[in-house]
């Protein structure tokens, strides 16, 4: 039997029909199958795995630091409460984002064509 979370998380990511086969008979499978099965969210080229990582890294420290939280939280919520909860909390995190400097910078950076430059305030 997998343990460390398998037997629930490969069910509600693959779904019981796709995830079932694999459990019961441990049978391995390639990264275009984990791709096909929401196990990954994409494959890399051999050797580029470092790169790409690194590359997404950066791509997530460029967006605003507070949205970037507030997503994660809401996230976060959806998985372990259900998405209805996670609906009814999603107005909880608007208003201080709406109300934060780095809105402002980001409003300001589109009228100004250039990329913004958050401070997580």
């Amino acid at each position: 039997m997998p343990f460390g979370g398998a037997t629930v998380r490969f069910v509600q990511a693959a779904g019981w029909q796709k995830a079932m086969p694999y459990l019961l008979t441990g049978k391995k499978f390639d990264s275009q199958t984990a791709l096909d099965l929401n196990l990954i969210s994409e494959i890399a080229k051999d050797g580029t795995q470092l790169e790409r990582a690194i590359e997404m890294a950066q791509e997530i420290s460029a967006a605003a630091p507070l949205a970037v939280k507030a997503l994660i939280a809401a996230a976060t919520e959806a998985q372990l409460h259900g998405q209805q909860y996670a609906f009814d909390r999603m107005n909880s995190y608007l208003p201080a984002l709406f109300a934060s400097q780095d809105a402002m910078e980001g409003v300001m950076a589109m009228m100004q064509k250039r990329p913004p430059k958050f401070q997580g305030k």
